[in-house]
């Protein structure tokens, strides 16, 4: 899995304040009258609705969520519905947290802990689901495994040295502008702490300095403009860019290192016939491995324990698969996640994670082909790269640029912000008309992390799951219905919006129509009606 690595210093442009940069961009500003008929949020979300932004809806709240409340509310109300076996093929999950220890699915057919492979599947005490990279944590890039190969006539070789060129200089610039920049504020803050005779100082102290010192003055200006971005004290912008400078050195020594060698599994990935390999264990290696926990949060955590959250499903199991790492998962991996999920009974796939690189892509066109004769749904974010997924490869995907489908059990989603109106679409989020069919809330999305906690994330990883969560729902209240049904079922009842948004890095105006299949933004209450209508035919 390329995590989402989102450089503050890259991103906000820290050096602004410390050395000046030039160039701005003016953003096209949607006005009241052309978005539809809805208003816009006008007054600042508070912090219970950010955290349940998704389970909102456009109408009453005036924020692009899912209308979850509404369809518990007014249509679900006590209807429990068939138990439905949710898979998440991810990172590691923490199935021992308060949220999602009592909604496990359990392999009744194996004896937990015997040592043996009492259900013959190839999987010895799957009881909770499987962990297919065993203690590997840290991963290369698949670009990067490539040249690593030294497979000059791969017909992508140059292509991805071009790649690795570009991003190896890019992190490698960030790496020394962040250490630049926090020995600035380091310097910053001492100069300012000797002077007030304190460590812990206010905004108010730094403000009423006068000082005719010019270093003491550039330190002072450097502190002021640190509390203009919003941090309350220097400690805490410190503790961002030491946490970005962590996710630059993974960058550079795993991701884009040539060298490193991250697999412990003793299996050929190349091999997609070397199997049984991994454990049954898929908690995190350590308690940063979050991804997988914050995914299975959103669609399934328990609604009615008083604790943390509420999943957008209820009567569902949670499948743990953990098949990506800190970095590019094998091919390998996620075609046998998919076909064991779909050979212990998943009714929805999850697939928060995605590359552009991928030599066994036929495994996993395979895999999702198989995951179809099962009736299976599989829900993939559609990545993080702000690209048209049409024509920039991105895989696993159904179809490749316009290509034909493969199978119809293949749903992707873009990520949409909380905020409607011309920004409403993140700017890092993939489009496309023809391979990106929906979009679903995916940033500022509030949900577990491991040991108990709960933490906001950002991306299309976290838009996939909020739409496996009603797709959940509608194959728990209407288990006769197929995987292709409620597919468009998701397509076709979403809420259609008309107005431009920007998307992309080039941040073009588009309508929702011409960046996506459906033209819509997944609405939970309108899908359970026409999946409603759909099985009383």
């Amino acid at each position: 899995m390329t995590y989402f690595i989102k450089s503050f210093v890259y991103t906000l442009c820290l050096s602004v304040f410390l050395y000046g940069c030039g160039g701005t961009s003016s953003l096209i500003s949607t006005p009241i009258e052309n978005i539809d008929s809805s208003p816009l949020k006008i007054s600042e979300l508070t912090e219970d609705e950010l955290q349940k932004w998704q389970h909102l809806d456009l109408v009453n709240d005036t924020v692009p969520g899912m209308a979850v409340e509404k369809a518990y509310n007014e249509f679900i109300k006590n209807k429990k519905g068939k138990t439905t076996i949710v898979a998440v093929i991810d990172s590691a999950t923490d199935i021992d947290h308060e949220d999602l220890d009592d909604v496990l699915w359990t392999n009744e057919d194996e004896i937990p802990n015997n040592g043996k492979d009492d259900d013959n599947n190839g999987y010895v005490d799957d009881i909770h689901g499987w962990n297919f990279i065993g203690d590997t944590y840290y991963e290369q890039l698949e670009y990067v495994r490539l040249l690593a190969s030294g497979d000059t006539s791969d017909p992508r070789y140059t292509e991805a040295e071009a790649i690795y060129n570009r991003e190896y200089q890019k992190y490698s610039g960030l790496k020394a502008q962040s250490n630049q920049i926090l020995q600035q504020v380091v310097t910053a803050n001492d100069a300012v702490s000797k002077h007030l005779n304190k460590e812990n100082y206010t905004k108010e102290e730094v403000f009423a300095i006068k000082t005719e010192d010019q270093s003491l003055q550039q330190s002072v200006a450097i502190v002021k403009n640190i509390y203009g971005l919003g941090f309350e004290s220097v400690a805490a912008i410190e503790k961002v860019i030491r946490k970005d400078l962590v996710n630059i050195n993974n960058r550079l020594n795993y991701h884009l290192n040539k060298n490193f060698k991250g697999r412990k599994t003793n299996d050929d990935p190349n091999d997609i016939t070397d199997v049984g390999y991994g454990n049954n264990n898929p908690r995190p290696t350590v308690k940063t491995e979050s991804h997988g926990t914050h995914v299975s949060g959103i669609i399934v955590a328990e609604r009615n324990n008083n604790k943390g959250i509420k999943g957008i499903a209820n009567n569902v199991r949670l499948m743990a698969i953990r098949s990506t790492p800190n970095g590019d998962e094998y091919d390998k991996d996620v075609a046998l996640a998919i076909r064991y999920a779909a050979d212990n009974g998943a009714k929805v796939i999850n697939m928060s994670f995605g590359k552009s690189f991928s030599p066994h892509s036929n495994w996993v066109n395979d895999a999702i082909v198989y995951a179809a004769t099962k009736d299976v749904l599989i829900v993939h974010g559609s990545g993080n790269d702000g690209h048209n997924i049409d024509k920039n490869k991105n895989f696993p995907n159904d179809a490749l640029g316009t290509s034909p489908e493969i199978a119809d059990n293949f749903i992707t989603v873009g990520a949409l912000e909380p905020e409607y109106g011309s920004r409403m679409v993140a700017d890092y989020s993939n489009y496309g008309k023809i391979n990106v069919d929906v979009f679903a809330p995916g940033s500022s999305v509030y949900s577990s992390t491991p040991e108990n906690e709960y933490q906001s994330k950002d991306g299309t990883s976290m838009a996939a799951p909020n739409v496996t969560g009603v797709a959940a729902l509608i194959r728990s209240q209407y288990p006769n219905l197929t995987a292709p049904q409620v597919k468009q079922i998701l397509m076709d009842s979403g809420l259609p919006i008309k107005a431009k948004v920007i998307v992309g890095d080039s941040r073009e105006a588009k309508s929702l129509s011409e960046i996506s299949t459906s033209g819509k933004i997944v609405n939970a209450y309108n899908a359970l009606i026409m999946a409603s209508q759909l099985a009383n035919q």
